[in-house]
Order: C-alpha cells, then sequence, then structure tokens
C-alpha cells in the first residue's frame, strides 16, 4: 500500500504537557468532502487511516488518546469515570474524568459536556445499557469534525476509546493491517541511570505478566 497521500500532508502533533495545536479542515479537504457526499460514486482518493490511530479530542482537553478504529462497531465510546449530571442553566450537562493513556490512572483528564441524549447500547458481550451521549469535536490527520460519543465504563477493555464507521464514514479507509499513520506522541526522553563509576546501567522493566485485554492492543 502506498504512504500516506499528500492531503494529509498536515500532521496533528500531539504534546505530552496536554497542549494540542488547533487545525482546521482545509479548503481542499471540504470542497473534497462536498464533492464525495454529492457523488457517492465518484471516484476520489480517500485518506488512508490504521486499526489504531494517535488522535485529539480538543474541545474536553484531551491532547491524545489512543483509538481502535472499529468498523464492525456503527458508534463511538469513550471510557468515563466519575460521570455526574449537572445542569447548566436548563441544559442537562455531564461531568466526568478520562484516563486517556492506557494503565496509567494517575494521569486524568476532567472534562464537561452538554448530554444529547440518553441511549440504550448493547456491549459486545450482548448486555445493554443505557449511556449519556455527548457531541464533541475529534482531530485526526488535520481534519477535525464533530462526533457523537456515549459515555461508558471501558476500564476493563484494551482500549480508551472506541471509534465506529458512523465518525470515519465518507472521511477515510482504514487499513486493518496498520497502525498509526498520523504518528505517535512526542514521548519524553529518559535519563540513563549511572553507577558511583560514571558507566551507564540497563534498566530492567518491572512490569510482570498481565492478563490479556479484551480487545487487542
Amino acid at each position: 500500500m502506498r504512504s500516506q497521500p499528500s492531503l494529509c500532508a498536515g500532521r496533528v502533533v500531539f504534546h505530552r504537557d496536554g497542549r494540542c495545536r488547533e487545525s482546521q479542515i482545509g479548503a481542499r479537504e471540504e470542497v473534497s468532502l462536498k464533492t464525495r457526499r454529492k457523488n457517492p460514486g465518484s471516484k476520489i482518493r480517500l485518506p488512508v487511516i490504521g486499526w489504531r490511530e494517535w488522535v485529539a479530542l480538543p474541545q474536553l482537553g484531551i491532547a491524545f488518546i489512543k483509538p481502535k478504529i472499529d468498523t464492525g462497531a456503527r458508534s463511538s465510546s469513550l471510557h468515563a469515570s466519575g460521570v455526574e449530571e449537572f445542569y447548566r442553566g436548563e441544559t442537562l450537562c455531564v461531568r466526568f474524568r478520562v484516563h486517556p493513556i492506557q494503565r496509567k490512572k494517575e494521569f486524568g483528564v476532567r472534562a464537561e459536556a452538554e448530554v444529547l441524549e440518553y441511549r440504550s447500547v448493547k456491549s459486545s458481550s450482548g448486555e445493554k445499557s443505557r449511556r449519556p451521549v455527548i457531541l464533541t469535536e475529534i482531530e485526526i490527520l488535520g481534519q477535525r469534525w464533530p462526533i457523537e460519543l456515549t459515555l461508558a465504563d471501558r476500564d476493563e477493555m484494551g482500549f480508551r476509546m472506541l471509534l465506529g464507521r458512523e465518525a470515519v464514514r465518507g472521511r477515510f479507509l482504514v487499513d486493518a493491517g496498520k497502525s498509526f499513520y498520523g504518528g505517535k506522541p512526542l514521548a519524553k526522553k529518559k535519563r540513563k541511570t549511572r553507577n558511583k563509576g560514571g558507566t551507564p546501567v540497563s534498566r530492567k522493566s518491572k512490569r510482570g505478566s498481565r492478563n490479556p485485554s479484551r480487545e487487542e492492543e
């Protein structure tokens, strides 16, 4: 498969300090998107994403989170803990906490959003639950647009976010065999530990074996 098309040359840059660069869809992307909607059969090359990508949710203050792109799922879901309802005037809202990085609960983001509706959703195990639905913008590969997200407890799942087909339909092709077409967040450089003589000492991972998650990471 060819490398990423020039349409997506302007990649979003993620930062560990919680900031993300604001970007808007360019004129060429807007024209292409309108053309595809008016002429579904037109041969316009769509940008490609992998089955895992790093994305941003700017309106929620989330600079980076790694969702699983699942075209078998219709809706999209975000892991949220401590969901609380409150009213802003006459508008029903929710406040919640998101842990964008897997297995790192010490890093979290507090967010608030208006509730579109409550929706009955069936999980992969077949259980139904009533979840709040919010509308927020997602940013990936330089494109930014609003999507619907159901808030659910995905703590037992491998991914903190699930991106369904409704969110990417008409915008991207999904390469099920590759990941991270948009790159990865900038990682902090690890300092080398030295002994008294100044010789570098390698650090062995203390992480023990863990139970496999329900979703492949």
